[in-house]
């Protein structure tokens, strides 16, 4: 484990290797799984104030998820989520490029139409942060859908810190991201 200011680092994060492969996972993270991606309470307004920007790009019926349950939802443990298109099992804010899952935040941004790029869970995926009072847990979400991130990573040796560290940055500020670069292995 490494610490650095409030968070604690898996040693997973600088040991493996990961780089997105989408034209052969095609966007399976933005599909597969049981539940929405994790949501920062201070991100829930502004998935509702940017709406307006992002709503063109995403399908019917992630439109209609948004309607019936808002812009996230809440679990059991009382954690903000991004809602689900409940029959095909996709987060709300997904839309085919093709045959390639992308975000409809993210493409609003991409357009120069808002400024948030899309949730910090899904921009530092494969990482997920767990809070644990005053503490950050960062670990490495290891899900057989990114096997051919993990062969990329792994080919071209970069680990995740070092694919991540636009995200890394944007949650822990530049200073944070490099105490971990310079961390001594």
């Amino acid at each position: 484990m490494i610490i650095i200011e409030n968070t604690l680092i898996s040693e997973n994060i600088v040991e493996r290797k990961f780089v997105c492969d989408i034209s052969k996972c095609k966007g399976e993270c933005c599909v597969a799984g049981d539940a929405g991606a994790p949501l920062d309470e201070n991100e829930l307004s502004v998935l509702e104030d940017l709406y307006p920007f992002y709503k063109e790009y995403l399908t019917p019926e992630g439109i209609k998820a948004i309607d019936k349950h808002g812009f996230f939802v809440i679990d059991e443990d009382g954690e903000f989520l991004t809602p689900m298109v409940k029959k095909e099992k996709y987060c709300a804010y997904m839309y085919y490029d093709g045959d390639i899952a992308k975000c409809a935040i993210e493409k609003a941004f991409l357009e120069g139409k808002i400024k948030f790029k899309k949730p910090i869970s899904c921009h530092l995926y494969p990482i997920r942060i767990t809070t644990l009072k005053d503490v950050d847990a960062l670990n490495y979400h290891d899900w057989d859908i990114c096997q051919s991130a993990c062969n990329l990573g792994e080919k071209l040796n970069v680990p995740v810190y070092k694919f991540l560290e636009e995200p890394l940055k944007r949650k822990y500020g530049e200073d944070w991201y490099k105490q971990l670069d310079e961390y001594q292995f």
